[in-house]
């Protein structure tokens, strides 16, 4: 039996939602449609309904000429007609008070080719039996059009979808009114378009601005260089905009805020709304419906792979309620109760991973190295200066691990200047006099030709039938000199080489290779780390790093390995002062910095960017090396470093730098890590706003390596509260760690993983941070692989699965 009413309900959720009241819902126009629901109704509903039958077609008859910002007051019109019919047999025949109480999962997409007429099937028609893999254009409402926008937010299947997360929320009852905006807070209005339109400005960008109003007061609101909002944004339409409250000429204003059309549905349910990640052509209201079209249709068959055990052991949630509570809250408590549930089945994901390839490792067989006591003395008391306990305690704990016959697998990390090298050197010394070599391999060409100096200075104050002979492996080395040091490795006259990812090439053959010294391991791919592994017969594995890990992320990013810290600078090294400084002392930056110049220093400026952007309003290097060359210090010699020139060009200009014929250095982020320059004594960092806390700090270790005393100026185009917060820690204190705890608090964890680089998996939900969760699901993890080493139980098949597919393209965390 034919159900206008049912029919029509489809078609406005449609109109308005799919279709954000373009008319476009049914083909021709809703006017177009108006006449064949009429006489469908009439035949259904009688007599007794006619006027209220003729009075809805007519208002579908209107609803195609109105105008864009009319017709949500025209929509909201015929619901309040839909929910009112005249009798109770209408209800009974329709069905469509539950249909309009229900959620939006009874949408269906019309069909093209003839107006009126819907998809009758609420579900996916999944005639692929693939499932929760089957394509997203699959589902309901989505379409091959759609599904090509979803790729871009990296969904390809059903499952992703419905695992693709809110990126946060907006509680409708709990948002604010104009009068109560306070200057610098973070929130969102509902509010009417009084005005709306664009301009170009003076300086050649596009100003959008718009009135805003509520009963309250008005707000305005402007966007720069988004000349898409005309014709978007009009007058008469409801809005919710969500951004940081500014001040201009002493009214509050917000620039640039996310916006989203606002329907009837949204205030009536007054209820936590998600907002999704977007790209142009998806908005949040079809993103909403989309989904709560997928959870009706999948989230009771997506497999929890949580025992039912320990669901009930940890009070969890199931699978189906936790994906709804993190996409259509019921509640606040629903939200919270959800978004632990999928935290903890992340973190358990990632900790069995880590526990099991910690096994795997442990269950290697190596080789052995003992440490002769009275030679590791005889080599202490050569060098130059005493270790410092840090260096002593972290020397006895590699050596404890080298003297088994399992593999080490150790992190030595520690700040810029902690004494790493020296370490290294003691340890590739005590390697060689076992009869073994060592290889060591660093991501840049300078960072290793700057490592084989390091050390052959080391070397040279050993006995010399103590100093193991090197070998240094890069691009840049001679035909016959490459040749002479294969030769050498090959037949073990050779102790130990220093070099790029040149070491990993088939020509690279050991006679003995027992240790690996891999330096800044986040900058080499899975593949290359383990291939320098495979020369040798499981040798010990020693990773540097001088990116402090904050304490509290150690055991959940190198859960896998052991730790040894370095928290001690040697005696004698001065603290590099730093200043924070805003626009306006900019020319006081460059008066100092020539000052320095003139006492016979060097310096660094460092930018964000190589050249400029349109879409990024920050200093970029190329640029900025030719006006400070022209109009600031012309009488000095600069030279200009970035990620896009050649090697042989960043080598020529390091060099240059290195030997002093370069005054100043002009630079982007390539100088972080490694580049030593004792002579410079001043780091410049324009644009300082645009790093993280970790970042600044790499980037303040490029000077104080000398004799004399050292500057950091932190030079910040945004002077908010929460940058000048962020960079005043950076004036307190010159402590790594310190550092690293802070920007976690600050910035999140994404600080300190390299995920694309370093083999590690990203977790959506869970926070690294969140120390008490991991420590108790590392716990957990422990318990069922002790039960279950292969998680082959009936219990953990899906649990196994859902680990493989998380680690997926994350091996080998070595």
């Amino acid at each position: 039996m034919v159900r206008p009413l049912e029919i029509l309900e489809k078609i406005l959720r449609l109109e308005e939602g799919d279709y954000n009241y373009q008319d476009k819902a049914v083909s021709g126009g809703l006017a177009r449609y108006a006449d064949t629901w009429q006489k469908q109704a009439s035949d259904v509903y009688g007599e007794s309904a006619s006027s209220w039958v003729e009075e809805i077609a007519e208002q579908l008859r209107a609803y195609s000429s109105l105008p864009f910002e009319a017709r949500q007051t025209a929509m909201q019109s015929l619901w309040d007609l839909l929910r009112h019919p005249p009798g109770q047999d209408i209800t009974e025949m329709s069905g469509v008070n539950k249909v309009l109480e229900s959620a939006p999962s009874t949408l269906q997409q019309t069909q093209e080719t003839g107006a009126g007429e819907v998809v009758e099937s609420t579900l996916l028609k999944d005639k692929s039996g693939r499932g929760l893999n089957a394509p997203v254009y699959m589902l309901s409402g989505v379409g091959k059009k759609r599904s090509q926008l979803l790729e871009k937010l990296g969904v390809h299947t059903i499952r992703e979808l419905l695992y693709l997360y809110p990126r946060r929320y907006e509680d409708y009852s709990q948002l604010k009114t104009i009068n109560r905006l306070e200057y610098g807070e973070r929130t969102s209005i509902i509010a009417s378009v009084w005005e709306a339109g664009g301009r170009e400005t003076r300086g050649g960008k596009y100003l959008f601005r718009a009135i805003l109003s509520d009963v309250t007061g008005t707000l305005e609101v402007t966007w720069f260089n988004q000349k898409f909002l005309e014709g978007r944004i009009r007058p008469g339409m409801q809005i919710v905009v969500s951004g940081k409250v500014d001040q201009y000429l002493g009214h509050l204003t917000m620039n640039s805020p996310e916006w989203e059309l606002l329907g009837h549905k949204d205030l009536m349910a007054a209820r936590i709304q998600p907002i999704y990640p977007l790209t142009e052509g998806l908005t949040q209201r079809w993103m909403r419906q989309t989904m709560q079209r997928a959870l009706s249709a999948w989230a009771d068959r997506v497999p929890d792979a949580l025992p039912k055990e320990l669901l009930r052991e940890q009070n969890l949630l199931g699978l189906a309620r936790a994906l709804w509570g993190i996409h259509l809250p019921d509640s606040s408590d629903h939200f919270a109760e959800a978004k632990r549930r999928l935290a903890f089945e992340e973190a358990l994901y990632l900790q069995l991973g880590l526990l099991r390839q910690r096994a795997l490792w442990e269950a290697q067989h190596g080789r052995a190295i003992v440490v002769d006591s009275a030679y590791l003395k005889v080599l202490q008391s050569k060098l130059p200066y005493v270790l410092t306990d840090a260096q002593k305690r972290s020397l006895e704990e590699i050596f404890r691990d080298m003297g088994r016959t399992q593999p080490m697998n150790r992190l030595l990390q520690g700040d810029v200047g902690s004494g790493k090298t020296v370490v290294a050197a003691l340890l590739m010394a005590v390697t060689a006099a076992a009869g073994f070599q060592t290889a060591m391999m660093a991501p840049t060409e300078i960072l290793a030709e700057q490592h084989y100096k390091s050390l052959a200075k080391l070397f040279d104050v050993f006995p010399l039938e103590l100093r193991p002979q090197m070998g240094l492996l890069t691009g840049n080395v001679t035909s016959t000199d490459r040749q002479s040091v294969y030769a050498g490795l090959k037949y073990g006259s050779l102790q130990v080489v220093v070099g790029t990812h040149a070491l990993i090439q088939e020509a690279v053959k050991f006679k003995n290779l027992a240790f690996v010294v891999i330096d800044e391991q986040h900058r080499f791919g899975v593949e290359q780390r383990g291939a320098l592994r495979e020369k040798g017969y499981n040798p010990h594995l020693l990773v540097m790093t001088a990116t402090p890990i904050p304490r509290s992320l150690e055991l959940t990013i190198w859960g896998h390995v052991d730790v040894s810290i370095l928290d001690e600078m040697p005696p004698g090294r001065q603290p590099i002062k730093t200043r924070v400084l805003y626009p306006r002392e900019r020319e006081r930056a460059y008066a100092f910095i020539r000052s320095q110049v003139q006492q016979g220093r060097q310096a660094f400026i460092i930018y964000p960017l190589v050249e400029s952007s349109e879409k990024i309003e920050a200093r970029a290097a190329v640029d900025e090396y030719e006006r400070l060359q022209s109009e600031i210090f012309p009488d000095l010699r600069l030279g200009l470093l970035h990620g896009r020139l050649h090697s042989d060009e960043k080598d020529a200009v390091m060099m240059a730098f290195s030997k002093g014929e370069l005054n100043v250095l002009v630079a982007t982020s390539v100088i972080e890590v490694g580049i030593d320059v004792p002579n410079a004594t001043v780091i410049l960092i324009d644009g300082a706003d645009r790093f993280g806390l970790a970042q600044l700090h790499q980037f303040r270790g490029r000077v104080g390596r000398g004799d004399h005393q050292s500057y950091c100026l932190l030079l910040a185009e945004n002077a908010s509260e929460e940058v000048n917060e962020r960079l005043q820690v950076m004036e307190s204190t010159t402590d790594g760690f310190v550092l690293a705890e802070k920007d976690l608090e600050m910035r999140g964890p994404g600080e300190f993983l390299g995920t694309q680089q370093s083999g590690f998996p990203e977790l959506p939900m869970a926070s690294l941070a969140d120390t008490r969760l991991l420590h108790k699901v590392r716990e957990i993890a422990g318990q069922i692989l002790h039960k279950d080493p292969d998680l082959s139980l009936p219990e953990h098949r899906e649990l196994a699965q859902r680990v493989a597919e998380f680690w997926s393209t994350e091996v080998d965390l070595s």
